[in-house]
């Protein structure tokens, strides 16, 4: 694609303005004869990562609230924030659904 643009003329400025990449960019990737493929980033490992069996545990046997859970994993070491707690519960615990009595299968 970049090298289409500067067949067409376009000056690595241009490209670079257009394409919303630096300039040194444009020119680097206009020099190599294969573009360059994006590199696999590590994943690193999560905080909660020792509690996830508790917690899904945990929800299975109460309907506890995330801010319960969250206390209670920091009482056994977790050193993590809230939040990755809760959006961890939000993906685990079961969709509750609403039915009305009127069209709900019996």
């Amino acid at each position: 694609m970049l090298q289409d643009l500067f067949n067409k003329e376009l000056s690595i400025s241009e490209i670079a303005r257009g394409t919303g990449h630096s300039r040194g960019t444009v020119r680097k990737y206009l020099r190599s004869q294969i573009p360059p493929t994006p590199q696999e980033r590590s994943k690193k490992p999560s905080k909660l990562d020792g509690y996830r069996e508790y917690i899904i545990q945990m929800l299975q046997e109460y309907p506890l609230s995330a801010k319960r859970i969250y206390r209670e994993i920091q009482e056994k070491g977790f050193t993590g924030k809230y939040t990755i707690v809760k959006d961890f519960i939000r993906e685990v615990r079961p969709k509750a659904t609403v039915c009305r009595y009127e069209i709900c299968p019996s």
